[in-house]
């Protein structure tokens, strides 16, 4: 068990995808734990020598965070604040941006455009959380409306969404808030403000994970028969070709003033759980996770409470059936997880530290002991080369990064 990062302050890393394709570096963003979101620099530092270096820093009042990086190249997305904030446009979910840094060169991932009648491929406010595809080609994201925040911050509700290589996208709107983008956007997901008690729709899609390059898994939150809401798990298809990737269903791309923008034609929702009269229903909501399918795309694990209440990972085909309840632990798992690069096991807090479990078995090992701290619940991270494996935890009073071999 190693610490890395020393200096007095935080250091934050994203819930997946945080290494360098070489298993050397770990990219970082320098948030205050708790506080808002006031970071200025992208960051990372080298696992060997404990070198840092800044990979972007924030101008114009702006503020960044939420680095992941690209699979097979050091390039990097973020989430990017507003410049020069003011008291009508400040930092907030559907004020923010993905951008990318790919060798001292940066660009904007998304497009922006909130002038009625909206640009196809652009998006109406902010992108949260970008997420490299396996392959690379595409970044997931999660989203939130501007447009109808300004009607009614209730008809705001949180989506997923895709960027693909298909841009740039240049707004045909010139409102000062809008911004060109390489990639083109859209949502992939399907809400509705008021969902019918007992059925398939959804008014909240979020915490999100690739299955292989063509489709994502993600959390949707329903309303039980007696109104209570159940978070269940959903998966979407998505477009094979840019032809599919630009054409719009029954509803536009862009979105209308009283709509949310609409997924491509063909992409359909699918539910894969029904937990509704489980002891304990829905995913789990604490600790706060995000679905992650194996390398092989044959498995979706998520986090589900069982019958007595405790907090499991589980394992569902992206086919649906029946999930398969992964560990039997006698406490809960504590952290959001992620998948070994070889698929063979699972990466987790349990008990104050960190563990692996087989998965075939579920059979849990422990690769440290004694810690100062609990280790963060936020992310734990394996190293693309399988070899390492990474956290987040408090010592001298700021979030300090950790790693130790897997030996797997």
């Amino acid at each position: 068990m190693k610490q890395i990062t020393f200096a007095p302050r935080n250091h934050q890393l994203t819930n997946t995808n945080t290494w360098t394709p070489d298993s050397r570096w770990l990219a970082f963003d320098v948030r205050p734990s708790g506080a808002s979101f006031t970071g200025e620099t992208i960051e990372r530092v080298n696992i060997e020598t404990g070198e840092v270096g800044v990979i972007y820093r924030a101008t114009e009042g702006a503020h960044v965070g939420v680095v992941t990086v690209h699979p097979a190249e050091e390039k990097y997305v973020f989430i990017h604040g507003p410049k020069n904030p003011d008291s009508g446009w400040q930092y907030d979910f559907h004020h923010r941006q993905g951008v990318i840094a790919h060798q001292g060169e940066v660009s904007n991932l998304d497009a922006m455009d909130i002038t009625a009648p909206y640009t196809p491929g652009a998006l109406r406010g902010g992108s949260h959380v970008h997420v490299y595809s396996p392959n690379g080609q595409f970044v997931s994201f999660t989203y939130n409306d501007h447009v109808l925040h300004e009607r009614d911050p209730n008809l705001d509700l949180r989506n997923v969404g895709v960027a693909a290589p298909f841009g740039p996208v240049h707004p045909l709107g010139h409102h000062p808030r809008n911004y060109s983008g390489t990639f083109w956007s859209v949502l992939v997901s399907r809400t509705t403000p008021t969902p019918v008690p007992g059925s398939d729709e959804i008014n909240r899609a979020y915490e999100e994970g690739w299955v292989g390059n063509g489709a994502l898994a993600f959390i949707g939150d329903t309303l039980s028969a007696r109104g209570e809401k159940v978070p269940e798990l959903f998966m979407v298809n998505l477009p094979a070709d840019e032809q599919g990737w630009k054409q719009a269903d029954d509803a536009p791309l862009e979105g209308t003033p009283e709509q949310m923008p609409a997924p491509p034609a063909g992409v359909q929702q699918r539910r894969l759980t029904f937990t509704h009269q489980n002891a304990f229903p829905g995913l789990a909501t604490a600790p706060r996770h995000w679905v992650r399918c194996n390398p092989q795309a044959t498995q979706i694990a998520f986090l589900m409470r069982d019958d007595r209440g405790i907090v499991q990972l589980w394992l569902i085909a992206p086919q649906g059936g029946e999930p398969r309840q992964l560990t039997h632990n006698d406490s809960d798992i504590q952290s959001a997880f992620n998948w070994h690069p070889s698929g063979k096991a699972l990466g987790f807090v349990l008990d104050n530290r960190i563990a692996c479990c087989d998965a075939d078995t579920g059979r849990v090992t422990f690769l440290t002991s004694d810690h100062g701290m609990p280790p963060s619940g936020d992310a734990v991270v394996f190293s693309p080369d399988g070899r390492f494996i990474a956290w987040m935890e408090e010592a001298g009073g700021f979030r300090q990064i950790w790693l130790t071999e897997t030996g797997l």
